[in-house]
């Protein structure tokens, strides 16, 4: 659904409401049917509250858990679940079950963010010339904008990396 703006979502549950049949919204918004079939059962089920604005919404370790024990202990239907819950996909819970199942039945958080660089230690020779240390010290100037910039230099020209 995430191609889907909030606003379309909207707009699809109430023509759906309204009579226009699933496979012209399926059409009109280039959505697969059982997602627009999906929307149309989560809003029902959880009201339009459900469709909020932000796109990341966090589940702690326990709701996870209390989630997926119910479909793996109460033995009830992940789609079921996942419309009773509010979640905006039922591949949501389908993943958190395998990487649960993956870890031994133990929920693992990911870690979110940018991971941090690691410095590596610089080995400075103490008998270097005052030549060398200028002849090392640009090397490691253009290496680290190479890095920061993501270019190669070509001459006096630099091109673009991916």
């Amino acid at each position: 659904m995430s191609k889907l703006t909030y606003e379309d979502r909207i707009e699809i549950y109430n023509k759906r409401k309204n009579g226009i049949s699933l496979t012209t919204l399926s059409k009109q918004y280039g959505v697969h049917i059982n997602k627009i079939k999906y929307l149309i059962s989560i809003i029902d089920r959880n009201g339009l509250e459900v469709l909020r604005k932000n796109k990341n919404k966090y589940y702690s370790v326990e709701e996870k858990v209390r989630i997926i024990n119910r479909v793996l202990i109460n033995m009830e239907s992940i789609r079921f679940v996942s419309i009773d819950e509010g979640l905006l996909s039922d591949g949501m819970l389908q993943t958190w079950i395998s990487k649960y199942k993956e870890n031994g039945y133990n929920i693992v958080e990911r870690k979110r963010g940018r991971p941090t660089m690691i410095k590596k230690p610089k080995q400075i020779n103490k008998n270097e010339t005052d030549k060398e240390k200028i002849e090392r010290l640009e090397k490691e100037n253009e290496l680290d904008c190479q890095h920061f910039f993501g270019q190669i230099k070509c001459g006096l020209t630099y091109i673009e990396l991916g």
